[in-house]
């Protein structure tokens, strides 16, 4: 996926072009590369602001945003560091609250390149550098560390002690490169799921909080025995910690006592479980001190682009004024599943869909489950990505149940295509959810 490597700034450029050779690191798993670069640029990994590292499957971007939030809200310097980026590398890197300037962009970029001659690093392991070397440099009081693709081999995963690490809801997804064959590993093919917390836990700590949501009991056990090895203390919800979302609160209890929280105002009844998240890990560590009120001020405040967003005036959505544009990046079970829930209570009108899919991803599952809430299904390519053929998206949805089948070759074409009131629905994939904020100049900052 070459597309990423696109700056108007001529010095980003040439530093993009040149990660941009890089390639996913074909059958090398570990840390050995990460480690090996990070030493060589001084270990900045070691001179971070107190580190909030959050994994998991879906919900790890949310939560990572509502702990900056409630960070902020307390008046407080914070460095972001989430993935993927949507329309700008850029969106990768926040520094102090802003995302890193071209200017710091190429410099960082250069120097880790450079140094990096020799030892074939991945895109991820040049990226993390940059990121560990940007927030070892620039004054802050926190740390938001969002982990890429698992936990255990993430390049992200060096830290000695975070403040606090997270877990996030789990499900199956990146099954390639999380459920291969590993003797060390507990076998993919018993328990997936199982598999699944042996690779998310791997970001365990000595000392260092771990503070989950409530899993399956065998994956509750999972993540507790990976959290005795590494010496962490484990904070599990319906164990440690509860919330429970009503229609106007969050009723959240711990330890330390009780809290009535707002309801987050990004959409989604899930985002409550996030919102929730953020809170406990903040009340179980001892580090950085948030307020109940910083807290809550955090929830109302947090955003997170194309997770349920309602695009607002542009080019795209001008060619259809007259309806409800949202786009939605999610790409697995787990994510179609949250996105029928919303969906269901409050999609305005009859909903069409224009659908691109990553070709790793499971679209016949992913299409299964969001069929029911749909009128029709335009199936578009994903520019510059290995994305499901139109034709065989198309044909998943037929097999869904849905009537209403076509393609088209871009999503303005099948937007300018369904007339018509309600709501059009945009999603498949973080990669053209990014295309679709660019085509209606909505760039995240």
């Amino acid at each position: 996926m070459k597309d990423f490597a696109i700056s108007e700034d001529p010095a980003v450029q040439r530093q993009l072009d040149r990660l941009g050779a890089l390639s996913l690191p074909q059958g090398r798993i570990g840390l050995d590369v990460i480690h090996a670069l990070l030493e060589q640029l001084g270990n900045p990994e070691k001179r971070l602001p107190p580190v909030f590292h959050v994994a998991g499957t879906n919900g790890k971007g949310s939560t990572c945003a509502f702990v900056r939030a409630m960070l902020e809200a307390e008046g407080l310097r914070v460095h972001v560091a989430t993935k993927p980026h949507l329309v700008r590398y850029n969106e990768r890197i926040r520094v102090a609250g802003k995302l890193i300037s071209d200017a710091m962009l190429a410099g960082l970029l250069e120097e880790v390149l450079d140094t990096a001659e020799g030892l074939s690093p991945s895109f991820f392991e040049v990226t993390t550098a940059a990121t560990f070397l940007a927030f070892a440099r620039e004054p802050a009081d926190a740390c938001v560390i969002e982990v890429g693709l698992g936990g255990r081999f993430d390049a992200t995963n060096v830290m000695e002690r975070p403040a606090a690490c997270g877990i996030a809801s789990l499900g199956i997804d990146h099954d390639q490169f999380l459920l291969n064959e590993d003797p060390d590993a507990p076998s993919p093919t018993e328990n997936p799921m199982v598999r699944i917390a042996f690779e998310k836990s791997g970001i365990a700590r000595p000392g260092s909080p771990m503070v989950t949501q409530g899993y399956s009991p065998d994956v509750e056990a999972e993540v507790e025995r990976r959290a005795g090895l590494a010496g962490a203390p484990l904070h599990v919800r319906g164990h440690d910690w509860w919330a429970e979302a009503g229609t106007d609160a969050i009723a959240y209890r711990d330890k330390h006592g009780r809290l009535d929280l707002p309801l987050p105002t990004m959409p989604g009844a899930h985002q409550a479980d996030n919102a929730a998240l953020a809170v406990a890990m903040l009340r179980h560590q001892d580090t950085v001190q948030v307020s109940a009120a910083s807290m809550a001020k955090g929830i109302r405040s947090a955003n997170w682009p194309a997770r349920l967003q309602k695009l607002g005036d542009g080019p795209l959505t001008e060619l259809q004024p007259q309806r409800t544009f949202l786009l939605d990046g999610g790409h697995n079970p787990d994510a179609a599943q949250a996105l029928v829930r919303y969906l269901e209570a409050k999609a305005e009108g009859p909903v069409d869909a224009v659908i691109g899919m990553m070709a790793a991803k499971d679209a016949r599952r992913f299409l299964a489950i969001i069929a029911p809430q749909l009128a029709s299904v335009t199936a578009v390519p994903i520019p510059g990505n290995d994305c499901v053929a139109l034709e065989a998206l198309a044909e998943l949805a037929r097999e869904a149940g849905v009537e209403k089948v076509s393609t088209a070759p871009d999503v303005p074409t099948a937007a300018k295509a369904l007339d018509g009131n309600g709501t059009l629905l945009i999603c498949g994939s973080l990669y053209l959810a990014g295309k679709v904020l660019s085509l209606n100049r909505e760039c995240p900052d």
